[in-house]
């Protein structure tokens, strides 16, 4: 699906997809929007838990970003948002989901 302001969002994650996964970056800046250039809601540092429900490709950036719940480990509180998908990702290693096609 191509959203407007050239967002294209995937389906939410299947169920293997989803789960409890780790920061892998140093720290990862979480947005409100998936774009550089949106609001900063909070950071997660490597060895957060967090849990994404859904990936969104950000055209104009060709920029993957992974949406979902971190708790940091310092003071357990919890940041909602999008995350670069390089540092917030399904098993660690798994690469970005495919280029979506335009219809």
């Amino acid at each position: 699906m191509i959203a407007g302001g050239g967002l294209a969002a995937a389906p939410a994650a299947q169920a293997y997809d989803t789960g409890t996964m780790k920061v892998s970056c140093s720290a990862v800046k979480f947005h409100k929007s998936p774009s550089k250039g949106s609001t900063v809601v909070g950071i997660g540092y490597k060895g957060d838990k967090v849990r994404v429900d859904q990936f969104a490709y950000k055209v104009k950036e060709k920029t993957w970003y992974s949406r979902g719940t971190v708790t940091r480990r310092s003071d357990g509180k919890r940041v909602r948002g999008y995350a670069i998908y390089y540092c917030v990702n399904p098993y660690e290693v798994s690469p970005p989901p495919a280029y979506p096609k335009r219809p």
